[in-house]
């Protein structure tokens, strides 16, 4: 059965392939993936390395965990699983009535005027 471990503290100069040829010196690698910003592409400093099996996880962390690669100390641990964000996707939030932005219409347009005091 295949682990996911989260790497942290990466360089920005990682790509998916040399954070892969790093683990692929312990055991078989299933995935490499680096965690990149949406706006802008780069690099956020941390990723995912998807182990074959337990124990060549098990052994990467041991063996990698606070060694420097690309000039920086990574920190190699089991991914924990992801939280549900509660949302599907698409917009994220706003919404909701502006302030200062009468929706009314304008205009009594027939409508009863609500005078209660």
């Amino acid at each position: 059965m295949s682990k996911k471990l989260y790497v942290g503290n990466l360089s920005y100069q990682m790509t998916e392939d040399s954070l892969r040829d790093v683990f692929a010196a312990i055991g078989e690698v299933t995935s490499s993936k680096i965690v990149t910003d949406a706006a802008t592409g780069r690099s956020r400093g941390f990723g995912f390395v998807e182990m074959a099996n337990d124990e060549d996880a098990d052994k990467a962390i041991a063996t990698l965990n606070g060694t420097n690669v690309l000039d920086r100390e990574i920190n190699v641990s089991e991914a924990r699983p992801q939280k549900d964000r509660g949302f599907s996707g698409g917009n994220r939030g706003g919404g909701g009535q502006r302030s200062g932005f009468d929706r009314s219409g304008g205009g009594d347009k027939g409508k009863k005027q609500n005078n209660w005091r």
